[in-house]
């Protein structure tokens, strides 16, 4: 009951945007006392909000903790189904594995699963994934698209979109795109994204988008052999970023990006991620499961697959690669 209690008076709050709530208004909301109300603002404050409190004019946020919950990202959240419901934990192995239990479970499309720290985090190939606590976004959403399988590779190069977008909204740094799904900034990666589904042989039942984004960490967080390939937010811009405010912010674009797809198909997300991507028109190495190829990146397919055309002029078409740049 308490925690309805501070859910719907932060989503007062949020509605005020950034003006006075009386005291009076919130206890005839919210159905208390005004000693009630006075409680539940200290026990906001308690939770690492601040909160500035004037006579006659009630109460306003002015500042919102480091620390992310859900309460922090429903807390001015513009979207309509994305983020609406979330499960938040404080320390997770990880928010793909609870993710499929309640996609399994039958969760609305838009649960957004979200930890501060996962202790085992998996990127593509079931790489390692470093997630320590207070810094990124380790975040899974649930997705019930009506598509067959094969075209769910898509939603991965669409994630990877509205991240770009996201980022470049909340820091003004332009991210790069690394087909499929690794965004860049200065050539080291920051995000990677996972996308597993759970389907029949017609039918996807659900689709899971792993997230992890390096936010606030500094070089002194990552292991020594990630210090020249792997970058944060912070690094790059050189100040601290409001998880929370990325998290709602990478909402909103994937909602806005995933309505287009939804209605006109892939070939907008095609266009904005070419304009995205760092290896269209260069020379790469792609290594695949069955060999090495080398050549010039020409963009992608409409199913989303990678053209590589090669020096004698012949396309190879990539589903599955690491990408490298050929820099000699």
């Amino acid at each position: 009951m308490a925690t309805e209690i501070r859910t719907k008076l932060l989503k007062m709050f949020t509605k005020s945007n950034g003006e006075f709530l009386s005291g009076q208004k919130i206890s005839e909301e919210l159905g208390c006392s005004r000693t009630a109300v006075w409680k539940h603002i200290e026990e906001l404050r308690q939770a690492g909000y601040e909160l500035e409190a004037i006579r006659r004019k009630g109460y306003r946020i002015t500042k919102i903790p480091e620390k992310i919950s859900s309460n922090e990202i429903s807390l001015g959240l513009k979207t309509l189904n994305l983020g609406r419901v979330i499960h938040f934990e404080e320390s997770v192995g990880s928010t793909q594995k609870i993710a499929h239990q309640l996609a399994h479970d039958g969760a609305l499309e838009g649960t957004l699963v979200v930890a501060e720290e996962q202790t085992s985090g998996r990127g593509r190939l079931n790489r390692e994934w470093f997630s320590p606590k207070y810094t990124g976004v380790w975040m899974s959403l649930i997705l019930r698209p009506n598509l067959p399988p094969a075209k769910a590779p898509q939603l991965t190069l669409l994630t990877a979109v509205a991240i770009s977008q996201a980022i470049e909204e909340v820091t003004s740094l332009r991210p790069d795109i690394k087909w499929p799904n690794d965004i860049l900034l200065n050539k080291k990666k920051t995000v990677g994204i996972l996308t597993e589904m759970q389907a029949e042989a017609d039918k996807i039942n659900s689709v899971i988008i792993g997230i992890g984004i390096n936010v606030n960490q500094q070089l002194e967080h990552f292991p020594e052999e990630l210090h020249t390939i792997a970058t944060s937010l912070s690094i790059e811009l050189k100040k601290p970023i409001n998880r929370a405010e990325l998290i709602q912010m990478v909402l909103l674009k994937f909602e806005n990006l995933y309505q287009i797809y939804l209605e006109h198909g892939f070939y907008p997300i095609k266009l904005l991620w070419e304009s995205y991507a760092i290896s269209i028109g260069k020379k790469i190495i792609a290594r695949t499961i069955t060999g090495t190829l080398t050549g010039t990146a020409k963009g992608i397919t409409e199913d989303g697959v990678l053209m590589l055309e090669g020096e004698d002029g012949k396309i190879s078409y990539i589903h599955s690669a690491d990408i490298e740049l050929d820099n000699k």
